[in-house]
């Protein structure tokens, strides 16, 4: 198992490094500025779309707006959001915060351009099925010469979308707060438990097919939220009197991080090895620029591209600037970031066990609970459609067997050899997800100013 950890390790610190980072924050803020800012203008829009006021039966697709950004967000707002900032705090300290509202800032415009495209260009899989994401719009829009880096996308994919992170720190929960303080004894037994009970669920919903993903994202995520939301209010109002200090924290400690040595750092600098290690960990919550998004957004029934880019667009800004704030607040004024050694979901539990001593740590279980549950859904859907432009819509169900394996393994194994696994495989997801949303971003800007004069005219 040692060995395990050093090689992922490794992995994941050969492949997120300065190139990446620029590509990811500084191909987004290119993006930004190419589209003048247009997507955050148009903020209400996007929320007048995603209430259903254009949505029209007839279009193209399979899913409507609000399911296909449920089911992107049922995704993202995940462990990422909870045992993620917990690890970013644990590693970075608070400055990691203000680097995670970066990447979510510049992701957002990211996830404009890359859903917007996963409609302009969508492709048709091996059954005739109409598809959308970063492997149809690399083939439909930059043309077949450029297969192998969609190719490189697919399979990468279907190795990120194992559950395996998720998973372990869902067992790690239970193991934490239900499970060890109640006697049960805890070890290798217990886990393979949780995980065939999480792989009896999953296999429930997953055998159904992105239909009954997409409804059961769109019941489950709102009010997953709204838990969350209130949960962590309590715990700010119990702390209020420190909440304006620790805001303040994390502002001037993004500028002046003690927390990494000098040799672990690119540039010979410990800031920046907080940027890249804030951005990591943004880009693990809310995934913009590795392209899963897209998938869920390319299936939405519509033929109006930017319009989906206008909904997929929320998605950072409720997955990173709302939900992995509260997560770092709680962490934050209650002070366990300083005064325990732990780490991942066991950090954020021991927050809400300290500003609710009696039922704190089984509130947030059931919040972890179906946050975990619901990326399950999600991310199984991402595979087989990576696996179908692989090998063929008619063999796409294999990967769900897969799937469910990594269930098992994601329960019985260490957080370390998890997290870098997927850390380093999102890292090689993002190279081709980016550098054809840059080339291609003329077109999306072209269409942006086309589909706003037609709103002027009354014609969209």
């Amino acid at each position: 198992m040692e060995k395990l950890n050093q090689i992922t390790e490794a992995f994941s610190g050969a492949v997120w490094g300065l190139p990446l980072l620029i590509l990811l924050i500084g191909g987004g803020l290119y993006l930004l500025i190419r589209s003048k800012f247009a997507p955050f203008l148009m903020l209400g829009h996007a929320i007048q779309v995603l209430r259903g006021k254009y949505d029209d039966p007839n279009d193209p697709g399979q899913i409507s707006h609000f399911q296909a950004l449920t089911t992107a967000l049922s995704s993202t707002i995940g462990m990422g959001n909870v045992a993620g900032v917990a690890v970013a705090i644990s590693i970075g300290g608070p400055g990691a915060v203000f680097w995670m509202w970066i990447s979510a800032v510049v992701g957002m415009s990211t996830k404009f351009f890359t859903s917007t495209l996963a409609i302009m260009f969508r492709g048709k899989d091996s059954a005739g099925e109409l598809q959308g994401g970063p492997m149809y719009f690399i083939m439909e829009g930059l043309g077949k010469s450029w297969k192998p880096l969609a190719i490189m996308f697919a399979f990468c994919c279907m190795i990120g979308a194992l559950p395996v992170f998720n998973v372990n720190q869902l067992t790690q929960a239970i193991n934490d707060i239900l499970l060890a303080p109640n006697g049960v004894e805890v070890g290798f037994t217990s886990n393979l438990i949780i995980g065939l009970v999480l792989v009896g669920i999953t296999s429930i919903v997953i055998l159904g097919g992105l239909g009954r993903i997409s409804k059961t994202a769109a019941k489950m995520v709102p009010s997953m939220v709204l838990l969350y939301f209130v949960s962590v209010l309590i715990i700010l109002a119990v702390n209020i009197d420190v909440v304006p200090q620790y805001l303040s924290l994390i502002f001037t400690d993004a500028f002046a991080a003690d927390y990494f040595p000098k040799e672990d750092t690119f540039l010979g600098g410990v800031v920046g090895a907080l940027i890249l290690h804030g951005i990591k960990r943004g880009a693990f919550s809310n995934e913009a620029g590795l392209g899963t998004a897209p998938l869920a957004h390319g299936a939405a029934k519509t033929d109006e591209p930017v319009r989906e880019g206008l909904v997929a667009m929320l998605g950072p800004a409720i997955d990173t600037l709302v939900v992995c704030t509260l997560t770092a607040l709680a962490i934050l004024v209650t002070g366990v970031w300083e005064t325990t050694s732990n780490n991942g979901v066991s950090l954020t539990a021991s927050a809400f066990g300290e500003a609710m001593p009696v039922f704190g740590e089984y509130l947030l279980l059931i919040c972890i609970a179906v946050f975990s549950i619901s990326s399950l859904f999600s991310y199984s859907y991402y595979g087989t459609k990576c696996m179908s432009f692989l090998i063929g819509a008619d063999k796409k169900h294999y990967y769900n067997y897969i799937y469910i394996v990594s269930i098992i393994l994601g329960a019985t194994t260490s957080l370390s050899a998890m997290i870098n696994l997927i850390d380093g495989v999102f890292a090689l997801m993002a190279i081709p997800t980016m550098l054809s949303t840059i080339i291609l971003a003329p077109k999306v800007v072209k269409e942006l100013g086309a589909y706003r004069q037609r709103l002027k005219e009354n014609k969209a």
